[in-house]
């Protein structure tokens, strides 16, 4: 089951915090075809969120035919996003990318030095006009 985290300094709607923690954790193989979502009132009570925001992530990810409500049962999902092979435990980037997140650690990078050198190398292979 998905625990959601809503970060309120990010600048990021609320709504959408949770839409992308979805589609990443469907890419990750975490959510798969037929799991279940966390009903509104479980995120709410773990989040302090209004029901409301969940309720129209909910819509969005439906509107994107990633998910399905089922009136009574709740928000099932509905596709998968990931790729076993490029994303799993055992996926050799995966285990590249690890070992350079134990060497950065070891080297004295900051969670903040990681993202921003990862951002400025995503950007250099994945321009912008190229990214959904």
């Amino acid at each position: 089951m998905i625990e959601f985290r809503i970060d309120r300094r990010s600048g990021v709607s609320t709504y959408m915090q949770i839409v992308q923690q979805v589609k990443q954790a469907m890419r990750l193989g975490l959510l798969n075809p037929g799991d279940r979502l966390p009903a509104a009132r479980e995120v709410v009570e773990a989040t302090a969120i209004n029901p409301n925001t969940v309720l129209k992530a909910y819509r969005e990810l439906e509107r994107d035919g990633l998910v399905e409500g089922r009136r009574g049962l709740g928000t099932f999902v509905t596709k998968s996003l990931s790729s076993e092979a490029t994303t799993g435990d055992d996926a050799p980037l995966r285990q590249e990318l690890s070992g350079w997140m134990d060497r950065a650690q070891k080297g004295g990078l900051v969670v903040e030095d990681v993202d921003a050198l990862y951002v400025a190398v995503r950007d250099e292979h994945y321009p912008a006009e190229e990214r959904s």
